[in-house]
């Protein structure tokens, strides 16, 4: 074999070696993906936009304990709650006018607020532990990331059966196209969009047109350095839904 023929040779199979090694890491390998709380802690907020400045802790919220009784949709979209911590003008007195937690948190469909101000107030993004240790008992899909439920899953077998409005119906959203994403790197396969697994939990308008262009490949930016800034997909997979580390999730044909 000629000098030339067999140095170009070693070095397709070297690439082709380089490209299935590659194609076999992690994504921790790839980027620095943010560290995940225990799984009782997933998903647990602290609202504390004019809480200590008022002389008062900061409130505790746990998305696990509330999404078993509801959909997204019915905070974010209903509620008018911002996806954003502590971008939303939450008050007591809106609280007390039935606005915000208080559409709930009025002494019939869940605990009032006179008498009952620790267990929001309490400052402690741990709170609720215990509970959640008795929670997490329940017959849920399972999954090894996040807080350990496959909450997709989980409402597609009927475990669960959040409710999708505390007042106003939603429309029912037939849509269930799948989108599938070229990557921004060869090494890593398509990553796929199920609109159908979206929608049993928010509105169209929770991605449209903030979040996501509606039009497919004109959202600016679109990539994996901003998704870890909380941008995009961020915007849930990074504190509540599933997190970045469960990769085969959006890139199913991503090698462990």
């Amino acid at each position: 074999m000629p000098y030339k023929t067999g140095l170009r040779l070693t070095i397709v199979i070297m690439m082709w070696g380089l490209l299935f090694c590659l194609s076999s890491a992690s994504a921790s390998e790839f980027f620095d993906l943010p560290p995940l709380p225990p799984a009782e802690e997933y998903g647990n907020i602290l609202i504390n936009r004019t809480s200590t400045k008022n002389g008062v802790k900061p409130a505790t919220f746990s998305h696990w304990q509330h999404r078993i009784k509801y959909t997204c949709r019915v905070c974010h979209s209903e509620l008018e709650f911002n996806m954003k911590v502590n971008t939303t003008e939450i008050t007591e007195f809106a609280n007390r006018k039935g606005k915000y937690c208080g559409a709930c948190h009025n002494g019939k469909t869940a605990f009032r607020h006179n008498g009952n101000c620790d267990k929001c107030h309490n400052g402690d993004i741990t709170y609720g532990k215990q509970k959640f240790d008795i929670f997490s008992k329940l017959p849920f899909a399972r999954t090894s990331y996040g807080d350990g439920i496959n909450w997709v899953e989980s409402l597609k077998l009927g475990v669960i059966s959040p409710a999708h409005y505390v007042k106003t119906k939603s429309q029912d959203l037939p849509f269930d196209k799948m989108l599938i994403l070229d990557s921004e790197m060869n090494i890593i396969p398509p990553s796929i969009f199920p609109h159908k697994a979206h929608t049993a939990w928010l509105d169209c308008d929770s991605c449209h047109p903030d979040v996501f262009n509606i039009k497919k490949k004109t959202t600016k930016f679109f990539s994996m350095s901003y998704i870890l800034k909380g941008q995009f997909c961020g915007v849930c997979h990074i504190n509540v839904a599933f997190p970045m580390n469960d990769c085969k999730r959006c890139h199913p044909g991503i090698k462990e």
